[in-house]
């Protein structure tokens, strides 16, 4: 049991640093982030492409590396 909640709190953490981690990017490229020029990237703004479509993209491989890697079946009975 006690095995379990080990890797339930390792894939608890690994999934809050994460977020935090995409909500930093997030943030930075929508109100950090300042171009010099009114850029854009596949006709939308850069601010928004990289934080909501370059941001999604990331995130979803960073995720799937996570799970794949350290993610485990724990049987919870």
């Amino acid at each position: 049991m006690k095995k379990n909640i080990k890797q339930i709190n390792k894939e608890a953490i690994i999934t809050c640093l994460l977020y935090l981690f995409y909500f930093c990017w997030w943030y930075y490229f929508a109100y950090i982030y300042k171009s010099d020029t009114n850029e854009f990237i596949l006709g939308l703004p850069s601010w928004f492409f990289y934080s909501c479509v370059l941001g999604l993209v990331v995130i979803n491989i960073l995720v799937f590396i996570a799970v794949k890697c350290f993610f485990k079946d724990v049987d919870l009975d």
